[in-house]
């Protein structure tokens, strides 16, 4: 039995316990801190899924809003061609009906103007036409003559006024 004079199985011996001790002593420490690195690793994880879940819900979220945005944009824009369509039709109309009131004094105008020249000329044949009369009575119509026409015209007039 040597082996128990030995100093180094002692050692040996002394070390083995050493771990042994050590190991059981420390062995709950060490797998509590695994334990609880692991429940935090998993806490961790299920974070991750819930905030990943969270930003693939505001994503589709946003996406969604964007989506309505593009079919709201489209829809004004729709309008807006359709606005302006019928402001343009409207305009065009607008603009026929002011011609065609342009023309119309036009026309009236142009009939004034015809019927005062007219009225300009009626005048001034009658102008005309007195002066003859005047010119060709006083040649061919003597003094006798004129005062029995004279005469006969205001004998007449009681029945042309009544």
């Amino acid at each position: 039995m040597e082996l128990f004079h030995d100093v180094e199985f002692w050692i040996a011996l002394a070390f083995i316990v050493a771990v042994v001790v050590l190991i059981k002593k420390a062995a709950p420490g060490v797998t509590g801190g695994l334990d609880a690195r692991a429940a935090r690793i998993r806490d961790e994880i299920e974070e991750a899924k819930r905030l990943r879940a969270e930003a693939e819900a505001t994503l589709a979220d946003y996406q969604r809003k964007q989506r309505d945005a593009l079919a709201e944009a489209q829809n004004i824009v729709a309008r807006a061609k359709e606005d302006a369509e019928r402001i343009g039709r409207e305009a065009e109309a607008e603009l026929d009906a002011a011609l065609r009131r342009r023309e119309a004094s036009t026309l009236d105008k142009i009939a004034q103007a015809e019927a005062k020249a007219l009225a300009e000329v009626r005048h001034v044949a009658v102008d005309v036409a007195i002066e003859a009369t005047r010119v060709l009575l006083r040649e061919t119509l003597d003094q006798a003559r004129g005062s029995k026409l004279i005469d006969e015209a205001i004998g007449e007039l009681p029945k042309r006024l009544h």
